[in-house]
Order: structure tokens, then C-alpha cells, then sequence
């Protein structure tokens, strides 16, 4: 009996090494493929990339398993880079994994598997994949909470999600260190990534000036008022809720409570106005479910990576547009984020905070 074929995200790092590791293990035929999403042209690209290329290779070496290298530059600049500097110079703070989420590992690279014959991808995500009472699939929340990822998730499509296997979404990372140094896997011990991929210097403004040409003039800190209180650097050094790094002596702790592009303002608040009760989302994706259909649900929402979550009533608005009402305020509610809902531990859907 031919064995199925499943291609395997290798990035060098311990995760998607066990994932491939496993699948093996359970009878899978495993490809080793590593997306290549720099451009070695560029300044800096091969440096950075060449690491992630030769511990993927050593891992596909070890695990004895074919790997290629698959270029996905033009994907990832289209659909992610040029994304991030555009809405950074709109005042906007996206969240770049979610977008490379759904249309680089996914989108094509699904559609560079079939190529290889193979019909499922994997990765190394701390997620799980469920199918619910309703038919629908959707991610659900992984066994360990500390390195949960279905946040960066809730865009995948149904489609997507019926092709991709996440196998280590069960087991917290000792588990998966532990199975890694077991097994003498050579990157068992490398530490985590936590930067953005393409910007490891965290200097998004210098990346963005540098990617774009683009002029970022200074412009003025303004209170809620409209009173002006000094001068900001440029729209882009800037977001919802940033409290250091602005160099203004009020004699109190102040934040940044709004963004706005069109007057070059930078809006400047307490820490009470850094609260609010509600927010409106649009770019929906549903997962657990197919849509509100006009109904008032309730749901715990995250609006970041890091939150925790809170209850909130979310109902239609408009076309595409969906509100959110939390119980409690919460703090810095950041257009451009991601506010993804959980119907319990599954997502129920998201979409992109106006």
C-alpha cells in the first residue's frame, strides 16, 4: 500500500522538526520543504536565511527524508512585507503572521505540494485541528496554553485546514525538546524564535524607511483636545497603547491613544484613555462557524497575540463588518490587530480591528 504524502514546513527550528519526526514515525511519507522568503539579492537576506536553510538541511539529512528548498520571495513580499510597511504608513499596526499565515505557508504552499505529489502540508504550530458537531473544521487551542498559536490561525479556510496536520499542537515544549534530544535530532536544543522574520534587528521604522523610500515626516503630539504637546518622530515609530520611547515630560505616565494619519498626529492620553468597551472589525474569516446570519453571539475575543482574552457580544454591522461589545473595557485596542473570537477553546472566526 503506497503510503500518503504529506510535505512538512521545515524552519530549522525544534517544532517542525518533531512534527516531521512523528509523521514519519506514523507511516507518512515525509518531504522536507523550506520556504525561502528572502531574497538573497538583497541586503542582508542570505545571512539570516542561510542559518534557517542549513538546520532545516541538517534536519532532513538526520531524519533521512528529501527536503527542497522552495522560493516563496515574491509571495512573501506581495502578500506580507508590502502589506506591513503600507499599513504602518496608514497609522495602522498589523500583525504580519496572520497574513503570512494564510497566504504564503498555506496558500502556496499547498499549492507547490501538489507538485510533489502531496496532498497535506504540516507544521510545527502549537494548535490542534478539530472537526465540530456542525461539520466545520476549526483550530483549537493547543494542550499547552503558554504557546498557543491559533491566534495567528483564525484566517485559514476550511479548505485548508481539511489538507494540514499539526502534530505536536498536543504536548508543551519540554515534551517536544524531550522527544527532540531523544531522538538526537541536531536542533533539539536551538532556542525560539521571537522577532518578525524579516526585520531580526527589530528596528521596524528603519526597515520600512529603508524598504519603502517613503518620507516620514515628523508631526505633532496632540491631546485629546487637539492641544499640541510636542513632536513625534514619524507615524510610523508609533501605536495604540506605547507608553515608552516618547520623550515627553508631562509629569505623569502617558500613552499613545490614537493614530492620525491624515493630520500626522500622534494623540496622547492617560492611561484611563487607553480603555475602551468596544470595537468594530472587518476582512471576516469564520471557522467554527459559518457566520452570524443576523444573530447577537457571545464569545471570548483576544485582540492581540499576548491577550488573554475577555467576553463580548459581537453582532453584524454592515457587509463584512462586525461589532464587538466587551463586558469590561479593555486596553489599547489597536487598529489593524487581529480581535480573534473562541467559541471555547475552538475559533470561531476574526477579522481585522478597524
Amino acid at each position: 500500500m503506497e503510503r500518503e504524502k504529506v510535505v512538512v514546513g521545515l524552519s530549522g527550528g525544534v517544532d517542525s522538526s518533531v512534527a516531521a519526526l512523528l509523521l514519519k514515525e506514523e507511516g507518512y511519507d515525509v518531504i522536507g520543504v523550506t520556504m525561502q522568503t528572502w531574497d538573497p539579492e538583497e541586503n542582508g537576506g542570505l545571512s539570516h536565511g542561510s542559518a534557517i536553510l542549513e538546520d532545516a538541511r541538517r534536519v532532513a539529512d538526520y531524519l533521512k527524508i528529501p527536503h527542497y528548498v522552495m522560493d516563496f520571495h515574491e509571495e512573501f513580499k506581495q502578500h506580507v512585507v508590502n502589506y506591513f510597511t503600507g499599513e504602518y504608513l496608514r497609522g495602522r499596526t498589523p500583525n504580519p503572521c496572520v497574513v503570512c499565515n494564510r497566504w504564503v505557508k498555506w496558500e502556496a504552499l499547498l499549492a507547490r505540494s501538489a507538485g510533489l505529489g502531496a496532498e497535506l502540508i504540516a507544521t510545527g504550530h502549537y494548535a490542534r485541528i478539530e472537526r465540530l458537531a456542525n461539520g466545520r473544521l476549526a483550530v483549537r487551542r493547543a494542550a499547552s496554553q503558554a504557546k498557543d498559536q491559533t491566534y495567528a490561525l483564525y484566517n485559514l479556510t476550511q479548505d485548508q485546514l481539511a489538507h494540514t496536520l499539526m502534530p505536536v499542537g498536543g504536548m508543551d515544549k519540554e515534551e517536544i525538546r524531550r522527544i527532540a534530544c531523544q531522538a538526537g535530532i541536531p536542533v533539539a536544543q536551538k532556542p525560539d524564535s521571537q522577532e518578525i522574520c524579516f526585520i531580526p534587528d527589530k528596528d521596524y521604522a528603519g526597515f520600512i524607511k529603508r524598504y519603502t523610500g517613503a518620507s516620514v515626516p515628523e508631526g505633532d503630539f496632540v491631546d485629546q483636545n487637539g492641544q499640541i504637546l510636542g513632536r513625534h518622530k514619524g507615524i510610523i515609530h508609533y501605536t495604540v497603547g506605547q507608553r515608552k520611547g516618547l520623550d515627553l515630560a508631562m509629569g505623569h505616565p502617558v500613552f499613545v491613544t490614537a493614530i492620525r494619519p491624515d493630520e500626522n498626529q500622534v494623540v496622547i492620553g492617560n492611561s484611563e484613555d487607553v480603555f475602551t468597551k468596544s470595537l468594530r472589525c472587518s476582512n471576516l474569516n469564520w471557522m467554527a462557524m459559518d457566520g452570524l446570519h443576523g444573530e447577537t453571539v457571545k464569545v471570548n475575543a483576544k485582540i492581540r497575540y499576548a491577550h488573554k482574552g475577555a467576553p463580548c457580544t459581537i453582532r453584524e454591522v454592515g457587509e463584512d463588518t462586525v461589532e464587538c461589545v466587551f463586558d469590561e473595557p479593555v486596553r489599547a485596542v489597536t487598529p489593524g490587530q487581529s480581535v480573534v473570537f473562541y467559541d471555547g477553546d475552538c475559533v470561531a472566526g476574526g477579522g481585522v480591528i478597524l
